[in-house]
């Protein structure tokens, strides 16, 4: 399609054809809706000279195909024909080159329009979101002396599509006051804005207006009610909202599926996908992105690699936002190999699944493959954007690369004019902070542009605590305390800092604080998958049915370390207990009892993965280096922080945990 040339119309094909009527028209927008350009032209050439406001479909046809060089060809001919001038036309011209992202010829052409109407407009404020340039298209709008709903509607879903949903939503009150009427289009973009910030007083009147209106059995309006619901926290309103329309489609089963998604149920959101397809609803590219992300969460390898043979059979493999969902999927089940090779697999991909290898790579403490991807990336001419660099410098602070990381920040905002958000800032703190220069990361923190919040101020606490900087995690604490009172983190960190001092009565006064405030501490919790079952440990924990086998095997495996060379690390217990009880507890952390279940229940030579909940601790990541070697076997261990491979007694992360 776009190779072939138009013949141009001549006298021949301007004659009148006296059978021209209605019939001739239905048939010949029949063939310009499918597609077939050149023969709806050929055939119905003399139709259209007298009728030339069917090239409008022509045009449209063009726009649907993509293919700017037949409707260069077309304007051509409109010229020739002497119709240019016609608004009708003129505008169905105006939407090709802005579609066709010829935003520049589609300025110059309102230009030198003799007769413009508010359609025009329209057009260009669309364009220029399409665009990005969202300060121009506001600016069009503000001059324009008069409007209509079509206006409105582009501008609200133009600012909503750009995050600045305060103003969308208050254009929208506005529209509302001067007696314009939203289509359901309109109160889509108008709840997405309510869903984006968290509006859900808002979103309530915004659900009276479409109870006012009509609108509560439009499957469109209802499943974004559902959907702004869901987002604000009210999974509950907006999962009855779905279950009492009339009829369901695949946009409400999407709904459903992402809100549980959205909200942290990710056990949830498998079992909706089952029903879903029990239900007959084939699933989409929007249903598989939430489901795969759902088998991340839960690291459920098996179920991940059966929906991507789905993924596979429905046709959905080449989609951008489905592989990178793939590539982070099998990231995060700890599959590095299997995410390369989704992402090489791929030939048309965008700066979005190149930034999702890059944050695979950092995920696995491969900084050195992150950078020298971003390199390739380069020399591919994609353009970095802000989750570029927040995969990045990501890499570079759990890879030790502090000079690295700052040039990467300096390149984003010199080079890419890249604003950086507060969690670009956030990893600049984790990169100072794990190099031990947490005064400069506290002066990053209190001279940034940007507010700070609680995850900054616990990623500078927690390299307090690392770097035993006692009186400093003091004064750090009191930051995360006025800004999240009930977060039980940093007293936590606190008590652990006082702990490694020995400062007992310090940790007394803090859990006291704790109890006080009625706050507890998340317990560890490890968990693996066995033949698509997910066995789950705690510290201590004797409910796992194997239990006896377990503490046995461990019991063996910890002598055979100490023969070894490995030295409990007592020190790393902080409560004030004797030596043995110490050892005791360290022997029977969460991730231990999941490594020695694996090695008892999963055939010999096979990789294990666990998952953890928290970080892990310095004693088990000198301990799994010492099973590694003992077992022959690779153990990947994910923790709230990142992935660490272990082999042969050596851990990829290096010192860098």
């Amino acid at each position: 399609m776009g190779k072939y040339c138009l013949r141009p119309l001549t006298r021949r094909h301007f004659s009148t054809n006296p059978s021209s009527g209605s019939e001739l028209t239905a048939e010949f927008t029949n063939l310009c809706s499918k597609g077939h350009l050149k023969q709806a032209f050929d055939r119905f050439s003399s139709h259209i000279w007298s009728e030339p406001t069917l090239f409008s479909h022509l045009l449209q046809s063009c726009i649907s195909e993509n293919s700017l060089s037949l409707g260069k060809q077309l304007h051509s001919l409109i010229i020739t024909s002497g119709c240019s001038s016609d608004k009708f036309i003129s505008n169905h011209l105006l939407n090709l080159y802005s579609k066709c992202g010829q935003l520049d010829t589609a300025i110059t052409l309102f230009g030198v329009m003799p007769r413009k109407n508010i359609m025009s407009c329209n057009i260009l404020i669309n364009g220029h979101f399409r665009s990005g340039d969202w300060v121009t298209a506001r600016k069009m709008f503000d001059e324009m002396p008069e409007r209509n709903v079509a206006t409105w509607n582009a501008m609200v879903a133009g600012l909503i599509q750009f995050e600045f949903n305060e103003e969308g939503l208050g254009l929208f009150s506005r529209m509302h006051e001067l007696g314009f009427l939203p289509d359901e289009f309109a109160l889509g973009s108008v709840l997405r804005g309510c869903a984006g910030s968290r509006a859900l007083v808002a979103g309530r009147q915004v659900h009276g207006y479409v109870r006012k209106c009509g609108f509560e059995f439009n499957l469109v309006v209802v499943s974004s009610l559902a959907h702004m619901y869901m987002k604000c926290g009210s999974l509950g309103e907006g999962e009855r909202l779905i279950r009492a329309m009339p009829s369901q489609n695949v946009v409400a089963w999407n709904t459903l599926i992402a809100g549980r998604a959205q909200n942290g149920y990710p056990e949830e959101v498998l079992d909706q996908y089952n029903m879903m397809k029990m239900a007959g609803f084939r699933p989409d590219k929007i249903t598989f992105v939430s489901v795969i992300s759902s088998c991340s969460e839960l690291a459920t390898l098996g179920q991940g690699q059966q929906i991507h043979a789905e993924v596979i059979k429905a046709g959905a493999s080449l989609i951008v936002s489905v592989i990178s969902s793939l590539i982070s999927m099998y990231s995060r089940c700890g599959c590095l190999e299997d995410s390369l090779k989704v992402f090489l697999e791929c030939e048309n991909g965008d700066v979005v699944l190149w930034s999702s290898m890059i944050a695979a790579y950092g995920f696995h403490g491969r900084g050195v493959e992150a950078i020298d991807l971003f390199n390739q990336m380069e020399q591919e001419k994609l353009e970095a954007n802000d989750v570029t660099f927040l995969s990045l410098l990501y890499a570079c602070s759990h890879c030790g690369l502090k000079e690295k990381g700052i040039e990467f920040f300096d390149l984003m905002v010199e080079k890419y004019g890249v604003k950086p958000r507060l969690e670009h800032y956030s990893c600049m703190v984790d990169l100072l902070g794990r190099y031990g220069n947490v005064e400069e990361a506290e002066a990053l923190i209190r001279s940034m542009p940007v507010k700070a919040d609680v995850i900054i101020w616990k990623t500078l606490l927690s390299a307090c605590k690392i770097h035993k900087k006692t009186e400093m995690a003091r004064r750090i604490s009191e930051e995360v305390f006025r800004l999240d009172p009930r977060d039980p983190v940093p007293y936590v960190l606190l008590s652990n800092i006082h702990a490694s001092d020995k400062r007992w009565d310090d940790v007394s006064d803090v859990r006291k604080a704790m109890r006080d405030r009625k706050l507890k501490k998340e317990p560890g919790i490890s968990w693996l998958e066995v033949k698509n079952q997910i066995h789950q440990f705690c510290m201590g924990d004797k409910s796992h049915p194997k239990s006896v086998e377990i503490a046995s095997y461990l019991r063996e495996l910890t002598s055979e370390m100490k023969k070894r060379g490995y030295v409990p690390d007592i020190d790393s217990v902080l409560h004030d207990m004797d030596v043995e009880d110490k050892e005791y507890s360290l022997v029977h952390h969460s991730e231990k009892l999941a490594i020695a279940f694996a090695l008892l229940y999963t055939p010999v030579g096979t990789p294990i993965r666990v998952i953890k909940n928290l970080r892990v601790c310095s004693d088990c990541h000198v301990a799994i280096k010492y099973i590694s070697e003992i077992s022959n076997r690779e153990i990947i261990v994910r923790d709230s922080s990142r992935f660490h491979h272990f082999k042969n007694g050596r851990c990829s992360c290096g010192d860098y945990w």
